[in-house]
């Protein structure tokens, strides 16, 4: 269970170092110096997300939206088929503004304790969830209709990597700066209902192959697994987990340490247990 957890953290590290020290060499590139070994990509080129947005201007006018590259296609796609696999692992694992968040949390975990996470009523969670979908179909409709990216001009994660460049907008790192102070309540609250790529990806959890499931048998309904939750999922109420808001974090999971008892949550594939949304 501890490997786990560290296993999850170490590459949840070497993804956030690794999308620093691209956006530094880029910076160096583009005073004429770079390291070598390093790619000197911009952060659009190496965000999946970029591949969501050009879509409409690749079908519609065979072009990538201004700033975006072949490489925004082809992470997207190498995002997505994973994601219908086993969920949105890119958010759980690899993207650095989310580790970011997590960081942020630690510090609001000592503070608040057991009342961490848990200050936003279900009701009012649920309904702020969904802003991100209206968030996802602004930056869609905009982009295509401008064929650039205004989204970068709000964007936290932009602003996180690029403070130094004098190239991020104030109102980037306004909401920067609200992320960061709502991470000291709430965790991952630019995921939960901000994110434009969390919306998309978190799609898939209805179709994914291999879902959260719960052995109601082995379970003793303790609710560990609901309070591990970064994402206030009600994980101990269902069969199957097919909340959009899953990031396959794996923290509920016994495998993680949260479910005290072997083999009760588990990312699987089972065809003869039955789906409860």
């Amino acid at each position: 269970m501890k490997k786990a957890k560290v296993f999850r953290k170490t590459i949840q590290i070497v993804f956030f170092v690794l999308m620093a020290l691209i956006a530094v060499n880029h910076t160096l590139a583009e005073n004429g110096g770079s390291i070598p070994v390093l790619s000197d990509a911009s952060l659009h080129a190496v965000c999946p997300f970029g591949g969501v947005v050009t879509l409409y201007q690749v079908f519609t006018e065979g072009r990538f939206v201004k700033k975006i590259h072949a490489s925004s296609l082809i992470l997207m796609i190498i995002v997505l088929l994973s994601a219908v696999i086993l969920g949105p692992v890119f958010c759980g694992w690899i993207c650095p503004f989310g580790t970011f968040q997590e960081w942020i949390a630690g510090i609001g975990k000592k503070i608040f304790k057991k009342r961490y996470n848990r200050m936003i009523p279900p009701a009012v969670h649920r309904l702020l969830g969904y802003f991100r979908y209206l968030v996802l179909l602004w930056v869609l409709f905009m982009t295509a209709k401008s064929g650039q990216l205004l989204f970068a001009n709000i964007d936290p994660y932009y602003a996180l990597f690029q403070f130094w460049t004098g190239e991020v907008a104030v109102s980037g790192f306004i909401v920067l700066g609200v992320v960061v102070l709502a991470s000291l309540f709430i965790e991952r609250p630019f995921c939960k209902y901000a994110c434009p790529y969390g919306a998309f990806l978190g799609l898939t959890n209805f179709f994914r192959l291999f879902p959260l499931r719960r052995n109601t048998v082995t379970c003793i309904s303790c609710k560990a697994c609901d309070k591990a939750c970064p994402m206030n999922i009600p994980v101990s109420t269902s069969k199957t987990v097919r909340n959009h808001h899953c990031i396959s974090c794996y923290q509920c999971t016994s495998a993680d340490g949260a479910c005290p008892v072997v083999n009760t949550l588990e990312f699987r594939n089972n065809r003869f247990m039955e789906v409860e949304e």
